[in-house]
């Protein structure tokens, strides 16, 4: 079972009281951009092996949007953040660094 803890909240929970919103810090497409820079956007994600940001709401809590890093390989998390982060959070890439190193 995956746990995050909410950082607006305080909260730690379940997977089940979060609704997925997909990968991080994706780049937004807008109205002017082209075509296929719009599919990119919509539909085409790495989905790689390892460590991974995505964003989650904490649906059956607080309501509100937060960020996570994680490994999907091993469920491990590495930290959660506020979903207005535009980068993550020193702290948590250097325990990703951590972990890679040792």
């Amino acid at each position: 079972m995956l746990l995050l803890t909410c950082p607006n909240c305080g909260l730690s929970v379940e997977e089940t009281e979060l609704a997925p919103g997909g990968e991080a810090h994706v780049k937004r497409e807008g109205p002017e951009s082209s075509d296929p820079a719009f599919e990119e956007y919509l539909f085409l994600r790495d989905n790689a092996k390892g460590v991974h940001f995505e964003r989650w709401r904490h649906a059956y809590g607080c309501g509100k949007w937060f960020l996570a890093a994680r490994d999907t390989a091993t469920l491990e998390v590495f930290g959660t953040y506020s979903a207005q982060t535009l980068e993550p959070p020193a702290h948590i890439l250097d325990r990703i660094r951590e972990r890679k190193d040792g």
